[in-house]
């Protein structure tokens, strides 16, 4: 399998070669030359096999010769041991409606499915070639706890996390600045995450330093990262239908960054039995207005009470480009100029309406976000974090419609607290958070000051 960018401006790479490129040297993202399809026997198998197993066969045909299926299957088993739940994500019914629970990793949010995984691969491909890498990412809260969680103490790699300062939750900062080990470095930024994510792209076209200092990505814009979160959508549709290729589901996914979304709708291509994808936004909407009207437009960033989808320049859209605009790098690339310069852009009426045929989307507002955790609390017992309920509430008019339970509520206690009165217990691994010794830099949102504290950190590293 060989990968190409969505702005076409390099030669085809292996898959191991995207892995450790993450952002195309062009500053395009990277996707597979063609999607392997899935015939009605073999989703039919797929729907009996454990949650590792499952993973292999999914991502096999992406990895061609770089891995064995031996060496997948050993980094899939070895990468999902610490998840507290035998099943990985199971599916829980809540009310009636199904649950896909993705929250049972080390630090409790879906991110650990593919950051687990992801980090055992860098390891993995660094040992074959005696090679060392530095991990640059930005974060609206889940991304980089997982991300440190997945590399933290791996002699290869250091990893740098931006984080907008005062805009996750105390316990996702926490998550992060609490862990001391040498190779973990933290960075406060004075600005958003639309800053940060502006940072890691600009660090990652300059193409001296990222050579010089042997950058990675652990951010959505890394294919492994969506190819692992496939996954979990083939897993759901088999526990729910039970293997029955005639049964088409709804996904409803709160999403901000656009990845976990993009990776239902790769499943999707590859031939699940999906009946409709339901993109779910709190009030920073951009993806919402969209796909209701076709024009693409940023606006200011609004803090929530679900911070991990305060975001307006959805990074892994530009995947989904590449497959509207029929493949034309050209276009893609048109389109992300003129974002750059001008904000926005628009699509064709054809091409409107194949978004449509594809989304259903809703914006949710911190009011009903509030009020559909109250509501399901008050009906079932049971928590949803505001990120996990902004996606049930998109899907009210879809009972049968899985959501995505993207985070564990304990992470969000102020806005459980708002909404039953009560905070939800915490699983192990955030108990005594809050009492720990933290590390962390403040630095301004500049992609100068970033690269300025990195080669000082690891030059002095080196010496």
């Amino acid at each position: 399998m060989r990968y190409v960018s969505t702005r076409g401006g390099i030669a085809p790479v292996t898959f191991a070669e995207a892995v450790m490129m993450g952002l195309g040297t062009d500053g395009g993202l990277l996707l597979p030359e063609s999607m392997p399809k899935v015939g009605r026997n073999t989703l039919s198998r797929w729907a009996e096999l454990p949650f590792a197993d499952l993973a292999v066969e999914v991502m096999a045909p992406y990895v061609g010769d770089d891995l064995s299926r031996a060496e997948l299957g050993e980094l899939t088993r070895r990468s999902y041991l610490g998840f507290s739940h035998p099943e990985v994500t199971p599916v829980v019914s809540v009310g009636g409606r199904p649950i896909l629970e993705l929250f049972h990793g080390p630090t409790a949010a879906f991110k650990d499915v593919a950051l687990q995984l992801l980090g055992n691969l860098f390891e993995r491909l660094l040992e074959r070639t005696d090679g060392r890498l530095n991990i640059l990412g930005a974060t609206s809260g889940d991304t980089g706890s997982a991300a440190i969680s997945g590399v933290r103490g791996k002699e290869r790699i250091h990893i740098f996390i931006l984080f907008p300062d005062g805009r996750v939750s105390p316990i996702q900062e926490r998550q992060m600045t609490t862990v001391l080990d040498p190779n973990v470095h933290n960075i406060a930024l004075r600005g958003t995450f639309d800053d940060g994510q502006r940072i890691v792209k600009e660090l990652f076209k300059d193409l001296a330093f990222k050579r010089e200092y042997r950058l990675g990505a652990v951010n959505s814009i890394n294919w492994a990262r969506v190819l692992a979160q496939v996954v979990y959508y083939f897993y759901a549709w088999g526990r729910v239908t039970g293997g029955d290729p005639g049964r088409r589901v709804s996904f409803s996914v709160p999403t901000g960054n656009f990845g976990d979304i993009f990776a239902g709708y790769v499943a999707s291509r590859m031939g699940l039995p999906v009946e409709r994808l339901i993109l779910a936004t709190n009030r920073n909407d951009i993806l919402t207005r969209f796909v209701h009207s076709g024009v693409y437009r940023i606006g200011e960033v609004c803090p929530t009470i679900s911070p991990s989808m305060d975001i307006q320049v959805a990074s892994n859209f530009e995947r989904y480009l590449f497959y509207l605009t029929g493949r034309d790098a050209g276009a893609v690339r048109e389109l992300m100029e003129r974002l750059a310069g001008e904000g926005r852009f628009a699509v064709g009426p054809e091409q409107h309406a194949e978004v449509q045929a594809t989304f259903q989307a809703v914006a949710v507002s911190e009011a009903e976000t509030l009020a559909q955790i109250r509501a399901t609390y008050r009906a079932t017992g049971y928590v949803l974090d505001p990120h996990t309920a902004v996606g049930v509430k998109a899907a009210e008019e879809f009972p049968e419609a899985i959501c995505l339970a993207t985070a564990h509520p304990a992470k969000f206690g102020e806005a459980v607290r708002r909404a039953i009165g009560v905070e939800a217990d915490p699983p192990p691994s955030l108990r005594g958070l809050m009492q720990r010794e933290a590390r962390r830099t403040l630095l301004d949102a500049s992609s100068g000051k970033v690269k300025e504290f990195m080669q000082s950190l690891l030059g002095n590293l080196s010496k």
